[in-house]
């Protein structure tokens, strides 16, 4: 029954850390993206580019897991989130209400 439960603690440790772990790659993968969108808004200069434009594999790579970081940022954000942790389930910033609690 120990063992069991041993076993169990573990797992969801494993499983947190993966999840830290996935987090932490999807953000630096979104601000990779984001930069990349300030350079060719900038400099119309894509880092694609570096790697033979779109129509090279290691590009198509590289946006195709930009964008599935976005999903995973989508749907994970509040779990991970220290700030949205901390104001609970409302996305709005402290002292700022919508509606008749603002007075509008």
């Amino acid at each position: 029954m120990e063992k069991c439960y041993i076993l169990k603690i573990k797992s969801a440790l494993l499983f947190y850390k993966f999840l830290k772990n996935m987090h932490k790659t999807a953000f630096i993968l979104l601000v990779i993206g984001g930069l990349n969108w300030l350079l060719v808004g900038l400099f119309n200069w894509d880092i694609g580019s570096l790697f033979g434009g779109m129509d090279a594999i290691i590009s198509r790579i590289i946006y195709l897991l930009v964008g599935l970081s976005a999903i995973v940022e989508i749907f994970g954000h509040k779990k991970t989130c220290r700030e949205c942790v901390k104001r609970g389930d409302s996305s709005m910033p402290e002292g700022h209400q919508s509606g008749a609690d603002s007075g509008m």
